[in-house]
């Protein structure tokens, strides 16, 4: 049965929507625990050691953090190989353009996959960014990660190459939800209208939280 819902296209549509559901709920906690950088260092400190504790002592340290490690992991996998596998099989469908040449869809619609391309990519620089501090400019600290943003957005680089994947996860977000709305069967005549409103707005905040860190940086807000 799962190999027939997974070889269905709304099987692949759904697991798309639900995967990308699971990680906008992990943007918008991973935006509000950014923000706490204005706090200060011990504030944003004690944050990023407290990811680590979460469920202890049922939990041994950082397990939880990894248990959604995983999590993550499977739904950005899922994620990319149905939108991957939707996108062929739409080439397979219409393999001749289109007559008109017009563009109908939206401009978030037309640059989907390039965005998703973008984030995928955006997603192993940041990790070996302030996760592993592979690639981090100016001498990766562990435990120190206040002092790590700092460095990362004290680099013009740095600063571009974030803002630009902040604003992919904008213009994702803001057709992805809609369209994950449609898919699991919350759209309809009366709802559109509202969707389209949370949608864009939820673009809206994720895109100015993320970007008002390396902004912090920048103006010497955060210092």
């Amino acid at each position: 049965m799962a190999r027939t819902v997974w070889d269905s296209t709304v099987g692949k549509k759904t697991v798309m929507a639900v995967s990308g559901l699971v990680m906008l709920l992990y943007l918008v906690a991973h935006m509000i625990g950014n923000l706490k950088i204005f706090f200060g260092t011990e504030e944003f400190n004690h944050y990023a050691h407290w990811l680590r504790t979460v469920g202890e002592p049922f939990m041994h340290y950082e397990w939880t953090l990894w248990l959604i490690r995983v999590v993550l992991v499977v739904a950005v996998v899922a994620h990319a190989v149905s939108a991957y596998q939707l996108s062929r099989r739409d080439i397979r469908a219409r393999p001749s353009k289109y007559v008109h040449k017009k563009p109908r869809s939206s401009y978030a619609t037309r640059t989907m996959r390039w965005g998703g391309i973008i984030l995928a990519l955006f997603i192993v620089w940041h990790i070996l960014d302030l996760t592993t501090g592979t690639v981090h400019s100016g001498g990766f600290e562990t435990g120190k990660p206040y002092q790590n943003v700092l460095d990362t957005f004290s680099t013009w680089y740095g600063n571009v190459i974030y803002i630009v994947a902040v604003l992919a996860v904008g213009m994702h977000v803001r057709h992805g939800f809609w369209s994950a709305a449609q898919t699991l069967g919350a759209g309809s005549r009366t709802r559109d209208r509202a969707l389209k409103t949370v949608a864009n707005v939820l673009a809206l905040l994720l895109t100015a939280g993320f970007v008002a860190v390396p902004v912090g940086v920048m103006t010497g807000v955060v210092s």
